[in-house]
């Protein structure tokens, strides 16, 4: 019973951590809505309404699927104190490859067959997309933020380049630069009875798979021990160099998937200049999460909901469905305080996991010189 009581308290403290800044920023942006004109009651009852209710839930689940791939992308580079913020990018990337070889493989080879190609050539593209960056940050030092920014920003030209011009839709009919649209019997299959693609399936697969990997397997002591502090993996046999590379390449990579996912579940083509931004909203969800891949699943899930119901709420108060950034960024706000409050009264690391600092003591002891003198991750 005494091992119970911080057992709990560490769960209810977790608990308090990922609900409360989400809780204060409906608040805030419910005083926002009245100081508008508006009333707030009526934009959350449409969220409601329009992100779950009839045939609605749908439509949130299709929109998680791309979301939580990007959550996953993402947890594995911050678990490892990597900090890739190229995912606009390279989600584009792999949805250009759905996208732009989709109308010119489907035609002529079987579904099943292309669909295979699709995801593992976007797979593969947000691996190889990545390795700049890592090399950067493994052999020289490179600030992995600026450089995972300056990709990001190359590859959403790449793409816009090729949608305008050996990608582009040959119809005439078609003015605006776009790839041709890929027929609905090509896309991925619909659970049964659903307007669900199997996308959420891949989707939540992936975290739990991922899961296993971090809390059940010797990786996920590894990438604890590097996440806490890479000088001390070194002592231990873990190589720097290549856990950088590795963690970049399956981050990238899962972004890319997400994009061939949503393009070949939802979207169909893609335009130039077409960017959901998805990465910049999931990210608080991932820190509220604390990087864990299966508490990311709700989070991720609340979001989805909320960004699918509330364009139409917001439509139907009279407010810009811009508004839904506001909503985040107020996230974004009190995530920050929570953490400031909690380091504060000495509560632990709010959004890093748990074992990253009990790893690293129970490798070098409570003597060791190698350790580090706390559990905080730097940047």
């Amino acid at each position: 019973m005494i091992e119970e009581l911080p057992r709990f308290r560490r769960i209810a403290d977790g608990l308090v951590r990922s609900i409360l800044p989400v809780v204060l920023a409906l608040v805030v942006a419910g005083l926002i809505i009245v100081a508008m004109g508006s009333n707030p009651l009526d934009f959350y009852a449409g969220v409601w309404k329009y992100g779950l209710t009839g045939s609605n839930w749908q439509d949130s689940l299709r929109l998680m699927a791309p979301l939580m791939i990007i959550a996953l992308g993402l947890i594995v580079s911050f678990r490892g104190q990597l900090w890739n913020l190229g995912y606009n990018g390279t989600y584009l990337l792999g949805s250009v490859v759905a996208s732009g070889f989709g109308p010119v493989l489907y035609p002529v080879l079987p579904g099943w067959i292309v669909t295979a190609i699709l995801i593992v050539g976007s797979l593969l593209v947000g691996a190889i997309w990545a390795i700049v960056p890592a090399v950067l940050k493994a052999r020289f030092g490179t600030n992995e933020i600026i450089t995972s920014l300056v990709m990001s920003f190359i590859a959403i030209g790449v793409v816009n380049l090729l949608i305008k011009g050996p990608m582009h839709d040959t119809n005439p009919k078609v003015t605006a630069p776009q790839t041709a649209t890929i027929p609905r019997e090509d896309l991925l299959p619909f659970l049964a009875g659903t307007r669900v693609h199997v996308g959420i399936v891949i989707a939540i697969v992936l975290a739990l798979v991922a899961q296993f990997v971090v809390s059940r397997t010797s990786f996920g002591v590894r990438l604890d021990v590097f996440g806490a502090s890479p000088k001390a993996a070194q002592h231990v046999g873990i190589s720097r160099s290549w856990m950088i590379i590795l963690l970049f390449c399956v981050s990238g990579a899962l972004i890319a998937l997400a994009g061939s996912v949503d393009v070949l579940g939802n979207v169909t083509y893609q335009r130039a200049n077409w960017n959901p931004a998805y990465g910049d909203a999931v990210m608080p969800f991932v820190f509220l999460a604390r990087l864990s891949p299966l508490a990311a699943i709700p989070l991720v899930g609340f979001y989805s909901v909320f960004a699918n119901g509330g364009i139409n709420a917001a439509r139907s108060v009279g407010l810009n469905s811009d508004f839904l950034l506001v909503v985040v960024g107020l996230i974004l706000v009190f995530m920050t305080i929570t953490e400031y409050v909690g380091n504060k009264r000495r509560l632990g690391q709010s959004y890093l996991p748990v074992g990253m600092k009990q790893s690293v003591m129970a490798i070098f002891g409570p003597r060791s010189s190698a350790r580090p003198a706390s559990g905080k991750v730097t940047t």
